[in-house]
């Protein structure tokens, strides 16, 4: 008979980075954006005797007295995580604690991580059954790892009891894993595959009940690597379901999620995913430039007009996020001002541009490897001042052009002026107005101050406030959401512009 067991599950500390919001959350008291969905699903999996205690240290502190009445500390992480990682297993190996160890960092770089007591790798779905089992029999082994693909019906429904949801400002489910494409630079294919593997409608519907049951009235982050990977599905089966759903609750969540570029063909398709109430979504766009689209394998984004297919999804009701790489062997010294006129000219107001990183195991990552171009590891944050390896473009070129999109783009001018260019394309489907949240409430007052008293970008912030009411009063909050997302892009910038002064002074 398997014994209790005590379990900790920790979620290591993001950086402040592009992503973490930081400094936009705390305008709505919120401490993180998303919970860890990996952890509580793993918590899910283990055996329902047990006794589980979850602490995510972006929301929460992690104390020596839960390291201490756990039998075993299961951690899971994401590469950019690393350094806090490093720093959770050596306090634990300090107080004797068992670690265990499982989620993307670890399955790509585990062979850094020596003071790991076992490694449970891949997708838990395979590795965890086996993990438990020789626990039971006494026999555990140090790594746990399969090339299998599970059938992610079988995964359970996640353990929401474990968090509090109040702490963040959006909830998270998953309906596929992996992406059809092939983009050189992507890890996605690495971890979880070419082909597109979909929960069914029955089990889809199960999780958001789950979600609902729990009081969560707000957004839900649908974290696939690619929704569309498998487009008829979706059509015939998923979508419809999601709005009979949805329309029968008087469309509790809204929806965001990460597509490719593709789905701007498809009005059919766009069409379902706003009346269930979709409104934003995430595109890797990388680049301006159809050399560098094609030198990274990006062929659904090489053969067409890039700006005209935001436009496109702009008007039939999604806001578009959009993903920029420089740093492509085939980038010309052009490059940096192109994606500059990109970014303005299509009105992508969350426009994340990095530096051109290897992720290990990555097509890009052998290739460099061949080539002996590699310097060191991915730090998991291609937002900041860093790269890790030889560029074909002269490096301080790179730098000094990475520099100049992102000061150029979130200066308050640039980007104030790319919200209204967003919200003049913008064509919400219409909705009943649901009553004023009082967190939201809370930001606005907040914001008034922050912003249009004590901010440099006041004047901009008013400017737009006024345009807004007279020219788009419907999208009044997301304009006002779109100004304190601006303050926190402003923030990383800044920060980073310190980091590297300090590196340089250091030199």
């Amino acid at each position: 008979m398997l014994l209790n067991k005590k379990i900790l599950l920790v979620y290591p500390e993001y950086p402040d980075t592009f992503w973490s919001f930081k400094h936009a959350l705390k305008f709505v008291a919120k401490k993180a954006a998303f919970p860890p969905l990996g952890l509580l699903t793993v918590a899910a999996m283990l055996p329902p005797e047990w006794d589980l205690k979850l602490v995510d240290m972006n929301t929460g502190r992690l104390g020596d007295k839960d390291i201490k009445w756990a039998d075993m500390v299961f951690i899971s992480a994401m590469v950019v995580q690393r350094d806090s990682a490093r720093d959770v297993i050596k306090r634990c190996k300090k107080l004797g604690a068992t670690v265990v160890a499982g989620g993307p960092l670890f399955t790509t770089q585990h062979q850094d991580f020596p003071c790991v007591d076992h490694f449970v790798l891949n997708e838990a779905e395979v590795t965890l059954p086996p993990f438990i089992a020789d626990l039971q029999n006494g026999r555990l082994q140090r790594m746990y790892s399969s090339d299998v693909r599970p059938d992610i019906n079988t995964t359970p429904l996640p353990r929401w009891d474990l968090v509090e949801r109040k702490r963040y400002s959006s909830m998270v489910v998953q309906y596929s894993r992996g992406c059809p494409y092939d983009c050189e630079f992507c890890d996605i294919v690495v971890l979880n595959g070419h082909m597109p593997r979909t929960k069914g409608r029955e089990q889809m519907l199960r999780e958001l009940d789950a979600l609902y049951a729990t009081g969560w009235r707000d957004s839900v982050f649908i974290v696939d690597d690619n929704f569309i990977g498998n487009k008829k599905k979706l059509k015939t089966e998923m979508l419809p379901a999601i709005i009979d759903w949805s329309q029968k609750r008087r469309f509790p969540f809204s929806f965001l999620t990460q597509t490719s570029i593709n789905l701007a063909d498809d009005s059919e398709l766009t069409g379902l995913m706003t009346k269930a109430n979709f409104t934003m979504v995430f595109i890797g766009i990388e680049s301006p430039n159809k050399e560098s689209l094609t030198e990274c394998g990006k062929s659904q984004n090489s053969s067409r007009d890039l700006i005209a297919a935001v436009k496109t999804l702009q008007n039939a009701g999604l806001e578009v996020q959009g993903g920029f790489i420089v740093g492509f062997d085939s980038d010309p010294l052009s490059i940096f001002q192109d994606v500059i006129n990109f970014v303005q000219k299509s009105g992508v107001v969350t426009a994340m541009v990095g530096l051109l990183h290897a992720p290990m195991g990555t097509r890009l990552y052998q290739r460099l490897k061949g080539e002996k171009r590699l310097t060191g590891s991915f730090s998991g944050n291609n937002t900041d001042m860093s790269i890790n390896f030889v560029p074909k473009m002269n490096i301080n070129n790179l730098m000094d052009g990475y520099r100049k999109i992102v000061n150029t783009i979130y200066a308050p001018n640039q980007y104030y002026a790319r919200v209204k260019t967003f919200l003049r394309e913008y064509r919400p489907r219409r909705r009943n107005i649901s009553p004023m949240k009082s967190q939201n409430i809370w930001a606005f007052f907040r914001s008034l101050w922050v912003l249009g008293i004590q901010g440099k970008e006041r004047w901009y912030f008013w400017d737009l406030m006024i345009w807004t009411i007279f020219k788009r009063p419907r999208s009044f909050s997301l304009s006002m959401s779109m100004a304190i997302y601006g303050f926190h892009f402003r923030k990383i910038v800044e920060a980073n512009a310190r980091q590297l002064k300090l590196a340089q002074a250091l030199v």
